[in-house]
């Protein structure tokens, strides 16, 4: 399998193994239909760090039946009579979403959505973005999944409800037209539970597809999408809210703006600490060592002439003569000259080979 390390979008940032995890607010819909807390949802995500906020469009009479609009649906997290109404009323218009993709684009932030049908994403296409997202609900829609692909735009596809056999015909439709995939593993259960979640899939992705890969997370905590971006996800999306009380099904999964900064800090914490690959000892843990390792003293006072045996040594802080790492070569040695108790051991105190003798002061 060819493994494809990193894409690069056409405005030229690059996604994958190399850079930085591209953190990614996922407003949906959680701006309730209202243009004005969507666009005070980006200014919070971006002021948390993200590197982008996403959105979904949406047009009920290509995405739903007409029975399918006209279900009830009374319950208390209802913005209108029938499900059609409901859904009407958390979109906003393309021309709002234009408007909020300068907005995005004013604050260095990459903006894009998911279109869950053919009028949406012809929509969303006409806004020019540098990015689109299938769904996971629509990872099986095949005709609509060959249009994003003919688009030709880098793709991030979501996995979550999906089998692998579902996810490689998928892939299949959009290789045909290119390579610019991004997969995230995705559990689409609202909130997730732990459990549940199975970070190591990751890597199975990896190996299967030859991709990057990233995280979509429905948790309701933070650990598991840290814990993605130190596995390697090259994307953590994470649905965000202004307040996790507000009426809508997403809410409870989403963090709030407070949150999501902390994730953002904690994976960039993450991202530093696996920037060193091999064990290394630094500068400053060399000076912590002086201080805080032993050095081998004398027990007891001793006279010239005297070998040492275990019971005329001890080790004590700081480290100022010849490391206990070298006990062994030390005992039987033969002494030079006489010495103190608790005098520190150096070599030149020692009859011993040359070729034996360290510098205590960095062994």
């Amino acid at each position: 399998m060819k493994q494809i390390k990193s894409i690069q979008l056409p405005s030229g940032i690059f996604i994958g193994q190399g850079f930085p995890c591209f953190i990614v607010a996922e407003i949906g819909n959680n701006h309730q239909g209202e243009f004005k807390i969507a666009k005070e949802m980006v200014d919070k995500a971006a002021a948390a760090g993200v590197q982008a906020v996403k959105f979904q469009k949406r047009d009920m009479e290509a995405l739903l039946t007409r029975e399918g609009r006209a279900a009830p649906y009374t319950g208390c997290n209802s913005f209108g009579p029938t499900y059609g109404e409901h859904r009407n009323a958390l979109e906003l218009s393309i021309d709002q979403m234009a408007e909020l993709k300068a907005y995005s684009e004013s604050l260095g932030l990459v903006f894009f959505a998911s279109a869950w049908d053919d009028p949406s994403l012809k929509q969303i296409l006409g806004l020019d973005v540098d990015l689109l997202k299938i769904c996971s609900a629509d990872l099986v829609n095949v005709p609509l999944v060959r249009k994003y692909a003919a688009a030709k735009v880098p793709i991030i596809l979501s996995t979550g409800m999906s089998s692998l056999e579902d996810i490689d015909v998928a892939l299949s439709e959009i290789r045909a037209y290119h390579d610019d995939v991004i997969l995230l593993h995705c559990n689409s259960s609202y909130p997730c539970p732990e459990d549940q979640i199975g970070l190591p899939v990751m890597d199975a992705l990896s190996e299967r597809y030859g991709l990057p890969i990233g995280y979509s997370g429905h948790e309701q905590g933070l650990g598991p999408s840290v814990g993605a971006a130190a596995l390697g996800a090259c994307v953590v999306e994470r649905h965000f809210t202004l307040d996790k009380s507000l009426k809508g099904t997403d809410h409870q999964a989403s963090l709030e703006p407070h949150e999501l900064s902390q994730m953002v800090t904690m994976i960039r914490e993450v991202e530093r600490a696996m920037c060193v690959k091999g064990k290394k000892v630094f500068p400053e843990e060399q000076a912590a060592a002086k201080k805080l390792r032993k050095c081998i003293v004398f027990s007891r006072d001793l006279p010239a002439g005297h070998i040492l045996a275990e019971a005329d040594l001890t080790t004590r802080s700081p480290r100022v003569g010849v490391s206990p790492v070298h006990w062994d070569e030390v005992v039987g040695a033969t002494l030079k000259k006489s010495v103190k108790q608790e005098e520190p051991l150096q070599w030149e105190t020692l009859n011993v080979a040359e070729n034996d003798c360290a510098d205590a002061a960095t062994s």
